[in-house]
């Protein structure tokens, strides 16, 4: 099947989701971190995606859920060590994403050195709008993220505050790792993250162009099945 036809649908075949650690210098500093010299990865599982119309579930590791709303670019072919200057090439288009972390795992796996997965990459931690195809968004570096929370807003910023521009993300990361078709970037979130609970409604949009509806809800699962050992922090 023919890329294009292929690509509004790339939460369900994609293969990476690649993750910034930090790119705004304003949410850095409510997490008391500094901003990077250079672009920090970590990656989400493809698992890890829910479409508009499925609901976002509480994990069974950590009692801390934030949301974190991030312009996600979605790449429309084989990509491996793009110049700058080449790095829009291969990109398709772009969606909205919610980075759902459990803060309380992250900020233990921050203690003892140990990887975010457990905090980032849970069933439903990576909600997902439509996809926007590039000729939709003039310029992605002068878009309003917002995000609200039962009505009320949580986060608004702009992507002009990037700490690193996108034709530099790609072309970072594609230094590093290949991209594929179908993978995407999330070009992480402004200020004004923060917790959400069983039963609340989030609203998240890009200004002008695509919005997203998502509700938090608990697993209908027994909660021994939802927290074997294997899922717990390891003592050290």
């Amino acid at each position: 099947m023919a890329a294009a036809q292929r690509l509004p649908r790339f939460w369900e075949w994609g293969r990476n989701i690649v993750c910034m650690r930090r790119n705004y210098a304003e949410h850095a500093k409510e997490l008391g971190s500094t901003s990077p010299a250079e672009p920090v990865i970590f990656l989400k599982l493809s698992t890890a995606y829910a479409p508009e119309g499925s609901p976002i579930l509480l994990p069974p590791q950590g009692r801390c859920l934030h949301h974190e709303v991030e312009l996600a670019v979605v790449l429309g072919r084989h990509t491996r060590a793009m110049s700058k200057a080449q790095a829009m090439d291969p990109v398709a288009g772009y969606a909205l994403c919610l980075d759902m972390t459990t803060r309380d795992v992250q900020d233990e796996c921050k203690k003892k050195g140990l990887p975010w997965t457990l905090a980032k990459g849970f069933a439903t931690s990576c909600p997902v709008s439509r996809f926007v195809p590039k000729k939709e968004v003039l310029d992605p570096h002068v878009l309003k993220l917002w995000l609200k929370v039962n009505d009320q807003l949580r986060q608004e910023g702009h992507t002009s505050s990037m700490i690193f521009s996108i034709p530099y993300l790609i072309s970072s990361v594609s230094r590093i790792m290949t991209l594929e078709e179908g993978d995407i970037i999330l070009t992480r979130t402004p200020k004004g993250v923060g917790p959400v609970e069983e039963n609340d409604e989030m609203e998240a949009g890009i200004e002008g162009i695509v919005s997203i509806r998502f509700k938090v809800e608990r697993p209908k699962l027994d909660p021994e099945e939802l927290t074997p050992s294997s899922m717990r922090l390891a003592a050290g």
